[in-house]
């Protein structure tokens, strides 16, 4: 699994120019799923996720998570963040997974993310065509790759 974390004082998702979900401050969390990834995957990357220190403490030194602050998580399906630009100009997306694979890891995600805020987390729908409009705070956005555990 793959994903690219920002750091965002909001964010909304709107799906057919009608908004679907939003969030205060929190991570947007745009995800990647392929074939090869297991619920192992998941429990890693959400474990990472909500306890990475990027929100400032009292003395302005990024040394909270999310779960410090009670912040809010946005997630979003991300298939593009397999792309493979080795050949050509136009990305091959092979190594994202099927949707036969991915929706259930994806919604895994999503039930994990939940549970360890102990909130309900902002979604998209898998598939759709979304339109994100987010305020990076700082900016912050790191990315994180399973496979690597980094």
């Amino acid at each position: 699994m793959r994903a690219v974390i920002q750091r965002v004082s909001k964010c909304s998702l709107s799906i057919r120019n009608v908004e679907y979900s939003n969030i205060g401050k929190g991570l947007l969390v745009l995800l990647g799923i392929e074939e090869s990834d297991t619920a192992g995957d998941v429990d890693w990357l959400c474990g990472k996720i909500s306890r990475l220190r990027v929100f400032d403490d009292v003395k302005g030194v990024m040394n909270l998570s999310v779960l410090d602050i009670s912040g809010e998580i946005m997630i979003v399906s991300q298939f593009t963040l397999y792309a493979s630009t080795c050949k050509g100009n136009r990305p091959s997306y092979i190594r994202s997974a099927r949707p036969e694979t991915a929706i259930p890891l994806y919604e895994a995600f999503i039930a994990k993310i939940e549970s360890d805020l102990g909130k309900k987390a902002g979604t998209g729908i898998f598939g759709a065509h979304m339109e994100i409009n987010l305020v990076n705070d700082g900016p912050v956005t790191i990315l994180m790759d399973s496979k690597n555990r980094e």
